[in-house]
């Protein structure tokens, strides 16, 4: 008989957010999947829970993904935990999930708390539509590229960052981006918890005025609002910023992202319009 596979939700600080069905499954499964095994043991020593502990992270999970699969083929019941969060939130747990499944393990998800969904609350950013995306790239063009890929979407955009790059990114929103409103969320429901808010310079400057930055970051930023409509010809539009000191393809791309086109649209609008 198969066994089972629970995806067991954590606090993301505070210990006592857990919810009473995550920790009477947590003490009924055979085996606790971690992150890291320490930083878990605190969570159960907490609750009083002796289970046995198995790592399970980026660096072993196709191994163990395997592993485990075939232990609760074999009857075992497996709860996989992040340190915190849900897991597979930006966490590993994909590989696990796919092979419990290709195995005919049943699959629970146990819900509770998310830094993603606790941040959004407590911004005043709009809540009718949002985008998750994870971390943003480290690469300095990459996180350009992806921010400006995001430039049209209306929703709050919802993303996580690493303290040591909150500064580089929050400069990189502001370049791609704009005046949009912005919330950095940091050490949620720790004793720490805070929340500042502004334009992305604005926000960045009360940080770069730290001695440092610490502590888990969630990073919101406000939706695009409609641009006001421009009956600028494109051919005006682009000479204006090459006369005002912009590159022409510099002044292309510019364009297309005011009027919601392609950097191809705009080029051939152009070419016909000579």
């Amino acid at each position: 008989m198969a066994g089972l596979l629970y995806l067991v939700a954590t606090p993301i600080g505070n210990l006592e957010d857990i919810t009473y069905r995550a920790v009477r499954v947590l003490r009924e499964s055979d085996l606790i999947a971690c992150e890291d095994t320490r930083q878990t043991r605190k969570l159960l020593d907490h609750y009083e829970i002796q289970k046995p502990t198995i790592s399970y992270h980026e660096h072993n999970e196709a191994e163990r993904a395997a592993e485990l699969a075939s232990r609760m083929a074999a009857g075992a019941v497996v709860a996989l935990v992040s340190d915190a969060g849900m897991p597979l939130v930006s966490d590993p747990g994909y590989r696990l999930v796919r092979a419990a499944i290709e195995l005919d393990v049943p699959v629970q998800a146990v819900p509770g708390p998310s830094a993603a969904l606790t941040a959004l609350a407590a911004s005043g950013l709009p809540t009718d539509s949002f985008r998750f995306g994870g971390f943003l790239p480290s690469k300095p063009g990459q996180r350009a590229k992806a921010l400006e890929a995001l430039a049209h979407e209306h929703a709050t955009l919802i993303f996580y960052e690493a303290p040591h790059r909150i500064l580089e990114a929050l400069e990189a929103i502001e370049l791609a981006l704009g005046q949009r409103p912005v919330v950095v969320a940091r050490e949620l429901t720790k004793i720490h918890e805070e929340y500042l808010r502004g334009t992305a310079a604005e926000v960045r400057a009360q940080l770069a005025a730290r001695d440092s930055v610490r502590g888990e970051i969630t990073l919101l930023i406000g939706k695009a609002t409609a641009p006001a409509p421009d009956d600028t010809p494109l051919g005006t539009a682009v000479e204006r910023l090459i006369d005002g000191g912009t590159a022409r393809m510099d002044a292309i791309k510019q364009v297309a992202r005011q009027r919601g086109l392609s950097k191809r649209e705009v080029y051939d609008q152009l070419l016909r319009q000579k």
